[in-house]
């Protein structure tokens, strides 16, 4: 899902940036408010965490890979405005330092897994556990399938910024400046490996370490703000 340089075009790329600018100051503001500094390692090991399991791409057919993200763990655990920040500066240091996605594309790739992602993914989280306690069954079924909508939903805005681009951008003779597949090429390719398999990893990897973490008394229910 990370998107390179050189396939989304100035008008999409600058698009993507300004809408998360303020995204960020906000998320910066909150974080320095609700983050407490006993939760600090917890919070590190969160994004090493998610780092990690984002540099495991496997390729898929259609020319692109997959990956889990961990984004609606972190929001489950931190809340999705700490989501947002720990997801972008993975994403940031994939782009500068390991090349796994483009520089000009980090405001795309951090709408799409750092923003969408962990905040959709959070809310149905929400919605489904309702006022239970976090080590209820609920609590760890709304993680599972908010997880799973949560890549879901990244996946498809990747297509769809993909998809976008032979419409919006092209030469005066009407070729494709940037990603030259539509919206008929990327949905699939995105959405088929991600709907059937990478999905079922992200949910199942969020509840699994949801589970631990809470057996092991790491999360507790009167030390929890996620």
């Amino acid at each position: 899902m990370h998107i390179p340089d050189g396939y989304l075009g100035p008008q999409t790329y600058g698009s993507m940036f300004a809408v998360m600018v303020p995204l960020w100051a906000k998320a910066y503001s909150s974080m320095k408010k609700k983050v407490k500094e006993e939760t600090i390692p917890l919070i590190a090991i969160g994004a090493s965490f998610s780092f990690v399991i984002m540099m495991f791409n496997i390729p898929i057919p259609g020319g692109t890979t997959g990956h889990a993200v961990g984004g609606v763990l972190l929001s489950v655990l931190f809340g999705p405005w700490t989501a947002l920040i720990l997801t972008s500066i993975v994403l940031i240091i994939q782009a500068l330092v390991f090349g796994d996605g483009g520089i000009t594309a980090i405001g795309a790739n951090c709408f799409n897994m750092a923003f969408a992602m962990p905040f959709i993914g959070y809310y149905v989280y929400k919605l489904i556990r309702g006022k239970s306690p976090i080590s209820s069954r609920r609590s760890l079924i709304g993680a599972e399938i908010g997880a799973y909508i949560g890549l879901n939903l990244s996946a498809l805005l990747t297509a769809l910024e993909l998809g976008v681009q032979p419409i919006i951008a092209k030469d005066s003779q009407g070729l494709p400046l940037y990603c030259p597949y539509p919206l008929k090429v990327t949905i699939p390719a995105m959405m088929i490996e991600h709907l059937l398999l990478f999905g079922i990893i992200e949910a199942l990897i969020t509840v699994l370490v949801l589970y631990y973490l809470i057996k092991t008394g790491i999360i507790k229910e009167e030390s929890y703000h996620g």
